[in-house]
């Protein structure tokens, strides 16, 4: 049976209040203390919203839109389908929405970080990440790059916001991520769970006395370690003295002259990158 599509012709219709107020700082849908809904603009994300899961609530699209994904992609019969103009849904949601395909489902609960862990070999934590970007541009490379699983410590961002889910082209819905408990100072002990699982913890800093980040990923046999986690913090300051005390190493990636940092995103990318290059070297010399 091939899914209803729906025309709505008002702004006031009630079946698209998922998607009102989309650009409201205290009213936007996707909101964990409101309505608390995950939201996916354009069509690869809406496509990997479908595959998630995450249970779809509706999609919305303009009528060439919607005939071209529902084209290339299998949608469920109980899933309402509603087209709309884009005059209209630039009033509902609050500003021109030009990709003029979008869906939108329930949050799902919560992976415990034990079950992010399960089976894992190599996961980010993140300290202080606030930047929805960011966390949008981290998923997109750790789901890239084939890293296990994200850790949320302290101050850090809901990846599930509307910015973080398009950035990082809905590999937030698919790549496994859990948070850690505890507050500012105190989180950090929470990273015993993987210390006990075999875990070597490194942390990512310029500090230029800390090690280099290949030989941090080392053992001192010059072996990969089997399990790593990179730790990351804010862009600017970093992460915490508290949460670097509690790894085993801190690393620096190496800088050319008059430079010190790269973005987080970016730094956390040249860490997976690196563990993944050294994984596949010692691999090679194993065979």
């Amino acid at each position: 049976m091939s899914p209803q599509r729906v025309a709505i012709t008002s702004s006031d219709d009630p079946r698209v209040n998922d998607i009102r107020d989309l650009n409201s700082s205290d009213k936007r849908p996707d909101l964990p203390g409101g309505r608390g809904l995950v939201v996916a603009e354009g069509p690869l994300v809406v496509g990997r919203l479908l595959e998630s899961a995450y249970p779809v609530r509706q999609i919305v699209g303009f009528p060439h839109k919607l005939d071209d994904f529902l084209s290339e992609n299998e949608v469920p019969a109980d899933i309402p389908i509603y087209e709309v103009s884009r005059e209209l849904l630039a009033e509902v949601a609050g500003f021109d929405m030009h990709r003029g395909l979008l869906a939108t489902a329930d949050r799902i609960e919560q992976l415990s970080p034990e079950q992010v862990l399960d089976g894992a070999s190599t996961v980010m934590v993140l300290e202080g990440v606030g930047d929805h970007e960011n966390i949008g541009a981290m998923f997109r490379n750790v789901a890239g790059l084939g890293i296990d699983g994200v850790l949320f410590g302290s101050g850090c961002a809901d990846p599930l916001y509307r910015r973080s889910v398009r950035v990082s082209m809905g590999h937030v819905l698919r790549v496994p991520w859990a948070r850690l408990e505890g507050t500012y100072t105190t989180w950090q002990r929470s990273l015993d769970v993987l210390r006990e699982r075999g875990f070597r913890l490194i942390s990512l800093t310029p500090d230029p006395g800390a090690a280099h980040l290949a030989q941090a990923l080392r053992d001192e046999e010059g072996r990969p370690w089997e399990k790593v986690a990179l730790l990351v913090g804010a862009e600017g300051p970093g992460l915490t003295e508290h949460a670097m005390k509690a790894t085993d190493v801190r690393a620096r990636i190496p800088m050319a002259p008059h430079t010190d940092s790269l973005n987080v995103a970016t730094s956390a990318a040249v860490a997976c990158w690196e563990r993944v290059r050294l994984r596949g070297l010692d691999e090679e010399a194993g065979a």
